[in-house]
């Protein structure tokens, strides 16, 4: 379904379903010979019978005809490979937050993160998740049922990121007066311009000195963007003529307004010290190579910590 301004979404549809999406990669990865992240809730999390119709898609999505162009179809091991890195970039992030005595975490958009519940967290930390209601609903529910308990103290914030956060965020406990370690994974593309530029500003004005910020950015040339649009359409075309279940794109589900501020400039000018790590370079420096130079991982994650 196309954006809108104010839409909303369950955990099987629209953006909640790209959630589903990225927890089958890390069950993936979790289940491989030699893993490089381990999150033994992600299967149970995507294993439930409400999202059978998810999981199907997304293996529609992944799995190409024979017939289908090579160069714009989705290959599952560069998924599985890129969320590895990713995951595994953003947990070290976390390792080093809680070293350094921060004991208050905000994961925005946390969709079907488990870190709340698989991270080593010290005494006395504080996880807030900001998600759509029916979605950290769903989490907390099937993890539950399982026996899942969280290691820290975690507190949904059921808020939708376009609308006031912070207040819900302060509602629910959070405490300006105390360093932070924010995490904005998966996020950006999903939220129109001008609510990043104004998510950034939040986050400003609610970080104590010390705290910290990991974003990742979305390296995306428009003029290639438009190409593989267009070649996606052609594909697309080509499956529903086979009668191939072509309703899953995350793609679709992106604003592509602009204007949208970079993290580390943005950051940068505001008084933080940043730090840009290119997601190919990482991928090469953890043995996970991109299984194509005509795909590679041209997302980057940037680090910030408030003087």
């Amino acid at each position: 379904m196309p954006r809108a301004v104010d839409d909303s979404w369950d955990i099987a549809t629209s953006v909640g379903a790209t959630a589903v999406m990225v927890a089958l990669a890390r069950a993936a990865e979790t289940a491989s010979t030699d893993p490089l992240i381990r999150d033994e809730f992600a299967e149970v999390l995507v294993s439930t019978p409400e999202l059978e119709g998810v999981r199907e898609q997304v293996a529609a999505w992944w799995a190409p005809d024979d017939d289908d162009d090579a160069d714009f179809t989705v290959d599952s091991r560069h998924m599985i490979d890129y969320q590895a890195v990713r995951t595994h970039f953003f947990d070290g992030y976390f390792a080093e937050a809680t070293a350094a005595e921060i004991r208050q975490v905000v994961i925005l958009a946390a969709g079907l993160d488990s870190r709340a519940y698989r991270l080593d967290w010290p005494a006395g930390t504080v996880v807030y998740e900001i998600d759509l209601p029916k979605v950290l609903d769903y989490k907390a529910e099937t993890l539950t049922a399982h026996g899942a308990i969280p290691v820290a103290d975690r507190r949904p914030v059921p808020v939708d990121l376009r609308h006031d956060w912070p207040k819900a965020l302060r509602d629910a406990g959070f405490d300006g007066t105390r360093p932070t370690a924010w995490l904005a994974e998966g996020l950006l593309p999903f939220l129109p311009a001008a609510a990043q530029e104004a998510m950034f500003g939040s986050i400003e004005a609610l970080s104590a000195p010390g705290s910290r910020l990991a974003v990742e950015m979305f390296g995306v040339d428009q003029a290639k963007r438009r190409e593989a649009e267009q070649r996606w359409q052609q594909l697309r075309a080509k499956r529903e003529a086979r009668g191939q279940d072509t309703s899953f794109n995350p793609f679709d589900l992106w604003f592509d307004d602009d204007g949208r501020p970079e993290a580390a400039h943005w950051f940068g000018a505001h008084g933080w010290s940043t730090r840009t790590v290119n997601a190919r370079e990482e991928a090469l420096r953890l043995g996970r190579a991109p299984q194509s130079e005509g795909r590679p991982f041209t997302n980057s994650f940037v680090t910030a910590t408030k003087p």
